[in-house]
């Protein structure tokens, strides 16, 4: 996509977000079904995707966990984000991958230490890119993508949640 053809599809977004805030705020939805044993089937739009427990809690390894679906987020987000933000910026990215990785320390999981967290301790996003682009740019790149970046902002910012039974 080039710049001018994100500009055109995305002005006129931005316009009605500024004249009406609240036409701008929406409700993304993700369902879940409980499956066999320990395990969630969740609804993807493309495709149904099972989860279940991390080898590290007693799984097999066949089902896909829920901390990987975390990381597989937060890479396709900043993935996604970086492209938008170089090709607003007039940025080429010829190439590239995005990596994502952290730690769990799952006695918090299991219940085996009170005092170990449950939920990962820190994670990493590192880029690789081949871009037409100098240090300052691509500095400017990554600051912008962490801004930018969805997944990334909601995991740094600790949204309100909650969990309710109907």
């Amino acid at each position: 996509m080039e710049r001018e053809e994100l500009r055109a599809i995305q002005g006129p977004l931005k316009e009605r977000y500024e004249g009406s805030p609240e036409s701008a705020v929406v409700t993304l939805k993700a369902d879940g079904s409980l499956g066999e044993g320990i395990s969630c089937s969740v609804q993807t739009g493309r495709a149904l995707a099972e989860a279940g427990p991390h080898p590290a809690t007693g799984g097999d390894g066949t089902q896909l966990c829920s901390g990987d679906m975390l990381l597989e987020a937060l890479v396709a987000c900043a993935g996604v984000t970086l492209r938008a933000v170089a090709t607003s910026l007039g940025i080429s990215v010829e190439s590239g991958s995005v990596h994502a990785e952290g730690e769990l320390d799952f006695r918090g999981t299991l219940a085996v230490d009170r005092e170990a967290p449950v939920g990962f301790k820190s994670i990493r996003l590192r880029f690789e890119l081949e871009a037409d682009a100098d240090e300052e740019e691509l500095a400017t790149l990554l600051k912008l993508t962490e801004r930018y970046c969805v997944v990334f902002q909601t995991l740094a910012s600790s949204p309100e949640l909650s969990a309710t039974r109907a």
